[in-house]
């Protein structure tokens, strides 16, 4: 069944139940229909099969989504953290053929010279878009076909290097959709916010096709209005507020997201929330930070997932919750481990990055390393490449201690580093309006519930927040480490020479 078939089902048995609701109105499921159906009409006019979306989140996002897949025309979302750099690489690298843009100013500031000059008006779901088509250069008709059945391609910004596109099937997409709306047991009358670009695979599937498959409401709010601002930045009261106000019941919070609701709510308690259920992944998840949300009444859950698996992995809920992990697989998942450890999903096979061989085997190595409790509870213990050897030869993730670290309210956030050297250094982003005082006292707090070899030395300022933007966070909040190393290096070696000297 595709998601086109099951918005049918739900347009015959509840056709006025509101499926998507934004600032400026809603629509039931037999009008989300009828809106699908027009789109998928205005797009096979195009002719194209390569279609690149930069839209803000809202219904027209979600209405093309699902009128390219029922087409079989293969999405390509930009997400709006990616630099200029970034999306070149992406529609290059993808031959798109067309973009789908609500800013088409700001779409041309960025990368003007890989569009054409014209550009023509399509009126989707009450939105005006601007369909602008890509340079000769950029449409490569030289370039390999896609794999048969592939409906989108996610381009991760990834841990280093150029994003690569993930291509994803709904083959592979539904027995997640599935699994997740039975696993959260999401009924009709679940209302759920969407705090994340949908260009992030997180939020495409979690937030919104798992919702509409069980026939539930997806509120869709601009960025701005749910605290986020450029690539980074976070009012974490306008996001509490933006729960409170629109009633969701479900929500997916990244760590950094979670901490600003949380410390929202902290400060200003009388903020009624009405969640039932709230996952939190993306990134490592501190369990001193779940106790903090549990202390707050809030049902957080932590899950873990991949690109290449479709999104979510893992998931703790309610019925089957075990804290300090992230849950155990969806049903039609299975893990193992290998003989070092790193976590294997096995299951719908991965079609595979762009530009490579599509994959065959239906096992994805995860390059985590984890351990499996006897009730299938995955614990996770760091990224297979991050994992540094100190030189007195103990093994350090360097998740696990920035975590511990980024909970301490004078560190905004820290990258450790460690590798063959007699102790660790952290480069850190203080909190606005922080002296090297108060963060020595954070690191000296932190240091005390941590093993000896897992602690941190001597730490210098960064330069700036990492983020998406300056190429040292993905997407998703992950450290690039091998960015901060080349922008920090340097000094992180002027650190370890001034140990030396003293």
């Amino acid at each position: 069944m595709s998601l086109t078939d099951r918005l049918a089902l739900h347009a015959l048995s509840r056709p006025e139940h509101p499926a998507l609701a934004w600032p400026e109105g809603q629509i039931g499921y037999r009008a989300l229909l009828q809106q699908v159906e027009a789109a998928a009409a205005l797009l096979q006019q195009t002719g194209v099969e390569r279609l690149a979306l930069d839209v803000e989140n809202g219904p027209a996002w979600v209405v093309l989504d699902i009128a390219a897949m029922q087409l079989g025309i293969c999405l390509i979302p930009l997400p709006p953290f990616f630099s200029p750099d970034q999306l070149h690489h992406v529609l290059r690298q993808s031959a798109t053929q067309a973009v789908l843009t609500d800013d088409p100013q700001r779409l041309r500031k960025r990368i003007g010279k890989l569009l054409v000059d014209a550009e023509s008006s399509l009126q989707v779901a009450a939105s005006q878009l601007a369909w602008i088509e890509t340079a000769a250069a950029v449409r490569g008709e030289e370039k390999k076909l896609l794999p048969e059945g592939v409906n989108k391609i996610t381009f991760t910004s990834g841990t280093t290097g150029d994003p690569k596109g993930v291509m994803l099937s709904w083959a592979q997409i539904r027995p997640v959709v599935e699994s997740l709306a039975g696993a959260t047991l999401m009924a009709d009358d679940d209302r759920h916010l969407a705090l994340m670009p949908l260009a992030v695979l997180l939020e495409n599937i979690a937030g919104v096709y798992a919702p509409l498959w069980a026939g539930a409401s997806v509120m869709l709010l601009p960025m701005a209005k749910v605290g986020l601002s450029g690539s980074s930045g976070l009012n974490g009261e306008t996001m509490a507020l933006a729960l409170s106000e629109n009633r969701a019941t479900t929500a997916i919070f990244t760590p950094q997201t979670l901490q600003g609701v949380l410390e929202a709510l902290e400060s200003s308690p009388a903020i009624p929330l009405s969640l039932r259920f709230a996952a939190v992944g993306g990134a490592p998840v501190s369990p001193r930070l779940l106790q903090r949300a549990a202390e707050r009444g809030l049902p957080v859950f932590e899950g873990y997932g991949l690109s290449e698996c479709a999104s979510v992995v893992c998931l703790n809920t309610p019925a089957h919750h075990r804290p300090g992990s992230v849950g155990r697989p969806l049903p039609h998942l299975q893990l193992t481990l290998s003989d070092d450890r790193e976590v294997l999903v096995h299951g719908q096979p991965f079609v595979g990055y762009l530009g490579e061989d599509p994959s065959a085997s239906g096992c994805w190595p995860t390059g985590d390393l984890g351990e499996l409790d006897d009730d299938g509870f995955l614990y996770l213990h760091g990224r297979r490449r991050n994992v540094f050897i100190t030189a007195f030869g103990r093994n350090v993730a360097p998740e696990w201690v920035e975590r511990e670290l980024m909970l301490e309210p004078a560190i905004s956030q820290a990258a450790v580093f460690g590798e063959a050297r007699p102790y660790n250094v952290a480069v850190v982003a203080p909190a606005p309006g922080v002296t090297p005082p108060d963060i020595e006292a954070a690191f000296a707090r932190t240091n005390r519930t941590l093993p000896d070899y897992a602690r941190v030395s001597r730490w210098l300022p960064a330069d700036a927040p990492f983020s998406p933007a300056n190429g040292l966070l993905t997407g998703t909040g992950r450290i690039r480490r091998a960015a901060l190393l080349e922008r920090y290096g340097q000094d992180i070696e002027l650190l370890y020479r001034e140990a030396q000297t003293s």
